[in-house]
């Protein structure tokens, strides 16, 4: 199965390979582009998810200890 992938990808590169600059250009650029801002967006997500635990977290913290439960952005 892998030589099958293999020949494959060994078929694709050499056609893109031969293929003049702006178009080679093009077909990347429509791989990518969608592709990276995909994987942004999911990282952007799971940063975010993983700030409000935090966040939820810190507060729980604070007020337990007996501390201001309010902006956390807020200095005591």
């Amino acid at each position: 199965m892998f030589d099958g992938v293999a020949r494959w990808w060994d078929g694709a590169e050499l056609w893109l390979a031969q293929q003049w600059f702006p178009v080679q250009f093009v077909l990347v650029i429509a791989v990518l582009l969608p592709l990276c801002a995909g994987l942004a967006w999911v990282i952007h997500r799971g940063v975010d998810g993983v700030a409000d635990l935090l966040g939820r977290s810190r507060r729980g913290d604070r007020t337990a200890a007996g501390g201001e439960g309010g902006d956390p952005g807020a200095r005591s």
